[in-house]
């Protein structure tokens, strides 16, 4: 259910920016910006000593604008709420599956977020290992990846309250509804994390931490140049393979052909998962997956919508 990306980052050009920022190489003196070939006293107009000033001046511009983005980085948008990028600089740059959007957030939602974050909520900053079990006393636990503005999860947690929901993304409107959503419904079977889904699962979960792994929608990166971007890839699945218990099942669902023909190929090549379906095919859609207003728009455009559900061998 991210209908929007579910978890795309920047390539490594883009660097030292964070993931939907602006980086050193997108500030000042960048390709298309102000460098020191733009500004008076450069190569060309006052000699050697103009063209070290501007080169000097140029340089600066870039640090400031770079120190600039570091603290908006740091900065948390809403004092107690989630953190702009939580795991800083603990974590390696890696090409990821997903894109933060600074987008409006309504009252309603920055009303959630503040007041129901500190209970609700977490950043997944790497630094510790969480216990899904005791977050949800003792209920099994299954893992969203990418839950858009949270409907179709509050919606499966109000069916199915027997099972926690540890819902990851990194829109903060998005969380913020989730979180108002929980709210209103009476809803305490939903935690909503806020970061990198692969730190996450990596760091911060021990293994047969889980009960499944739900992966609605996410980007497909249609370019081909963009491939390496998509989250189900078989390096993830060996990291998800160590943190789903035996028999759990992994259930992504997408309307984008290509990409779901990718996901039945990398599945039914991983050693460590089986298809639930006989004749090792896609799946129906399961009744409990609700159907969004997202992939109800496809469908009337005439999108075919294909359900995958691999269980843990």
């Amino acid at each position: 259910m991210s209908e929007q990306p579910v978890n795309p980052t920047p390539d490594a050009p883009d660097a030292p920016g964070a993931p939907g920022t602006t980086g050193a190489y997108d500030a000042a003196g960048a390709p298309g910006t102000t460098g020191a070939a733009d500004v008076p006293g450069a190569s060309g107009t006052t000699g050697v000593a103009g063209a070290d000033d501007a080169a000097d001046d140029a340089a600066a511009r870039r640090a400031a604008s770079f120190e600039r983005q570091r603290r908006l980085r740091q900065e948390p948008r809403f004092p107690g709420g989630p953190a702009a990028d939580p795991a800083g600089s603990h974590h390696e740059r890696r090409i990821r599956s997903f894109q933060p959007r600074r987008s409006r957030v309504t009252t309603g939602q920055e009303d959630a977020l503040q007041r129901l974050w500190p209970m609700w909520g977490l950043d997944i900053d790497g630094l510790r290992v969480l216990d899904p079990a005791e977050m949800f006393d003792g209920l099994p636990v299954v893992l969203e990846i990418g839950f858009g503005m949270g409907e179709a999860t509050a919606q499966m947690a109000a069916d199915d309250p027997g099972t926690g929901i540890l819902a990851v993304d990194v829109h903060t409107p998005g969380q913020g509804n989730l979180l108002g959503l929980a709210d209103r419904n009476g809803l305490t079977n939903i935690r909503v994390a806020n970061g990198d889904a692969v730190i996450l699962l990596r760091e911060m979960l021990k293994p047969d931490a889980l009960d499944g792994l739900r992966v609605f929608f996410p980007d497909p990166w249609p370019k081909a140049r963009h491939h390496k971007r998509r989250l189900i890839q078989p390096e993830f699945l060996d990291l998800v393979a160590q943190r789903l218990k035996p028999g759990a099942v992994i259930h992504c669902a997408t309307d984008w052909e290509p990409y779901a023909e990718q996901m039945l190929d990398v599945l039914t090549a991983h050693p460590l998962f089986e298809n639930t379906v006989a004749d090792g095919g896609y799946a129906p859609r399961p009744a409990f997956r609700p159907l969004t207003r997202f992939e109800g728009q496809g469908l009337d455009k005439g999108h075919v919508v294909h359900d995958l559900l691999f269980a843990r061998v």
